[in-house]
């Protein structure tokens, strides 16, 4: 069976939990992701340790800042690592993403737009004029001209951020919450479902499944039922 298109968010206290999280949802899902947290407690190791045996697609989740060399130099370090996945923020600008897109080819580089965690509220205090959705959509384009191969966005954005960026783009989608769960602090949330109906590719979930007696299952369950809502029987195909 396909493992679901899932990141499955590994914001563990240590390395052990983390590993283990991993080798219990790793049949279901995709991809596992790790943090900031976790990488700067246990550095490169951390990645071998999730990844296991298992080969596992590894989001490695640094969110990358900083001049176009340092972050460069920051992208080659992690290359031997071979992380599917490597997060730069949007906002260091076109110089900066082309640079972390040249140092690592063999990975994809996926420019976070707005953190979901901001509201319209929190956006004007720090001077960005307009929606989240116009901060994104303006962020993601600039992004993608620049040679991004992926980019991040909330679920609300993901159908606007698709139709101006077209399908050959991954869209990355934090923020999924399966319907009952606490939004947390994600300011921007929907159901896994509704997400993929809009475009995403990668849908991020940590707590609802980290957070469970058995995250296994978890992830079993929500994979379950991403399978029914993609299946054509259940879009009256």
């Amino acid at each position: 069976m396909t493992p679901a298109p899932i990141a499955v968010a590994l914001d563990a206290p240590d390395l052990e939990t983390a590993a283990r999280w991993a080798s219990m949802v790793t049949p279901h899902v995709s991809t596992v992701k790790v943090g900031l947290e976790l990488y700067l407690r246990y550095g490169p190791d951390v990645i071998a340790s999730v990844r296991g045996a298992s080969g596992v697609q590894v989001f490695l989740d640094l969110k990358l800042h900083d001049i176009p060399n340092t972050v460069a130099g920051a992208a080659r370090s992690v290359a031997r690592l071979k992380p599917a996945i490597l997060t730069v923020h949007a906002a260091g600008g076109p110089t900066m993403i082309k640079a972390a897109v040249d140092a690592l080819p063999g990975t994809q580089i996926a420019a976070v737009t707005v953190l979901t965690s901001l509201s319209e509220a929190d956006l004007e205090r720090i001077g960005v004029a307009g929606s989240p959705g116009d901060a994104v959509r303006r962020l993601a384009v600039l992004a993608v001209d620049a040679g991004a191969q992926a980019l991040v966005c909330s679920p609300h954005e993901v159908a606007t951020v698709r139709a101006e960026v077209g399908p050959d783009i991954t869209l990355i989608t934090p923020g999924v919450r399966p319907a009952g769960a606490e939004s947390q602090d994600q300011a921007r949330v929907a159901t896994p479902e509704r997400a993929l109906a809009d475009g995403a590719d990668l849908l991020v979930i940590g707590r609802p499944i980290t957070g469970s007696a058995d995250p296994g299952a978890a992830a079993a369950g929500i994979a379950a039922a991403l399978r029914r809502a993609l299946s054509p029987a259940d879009r009256g195909a």
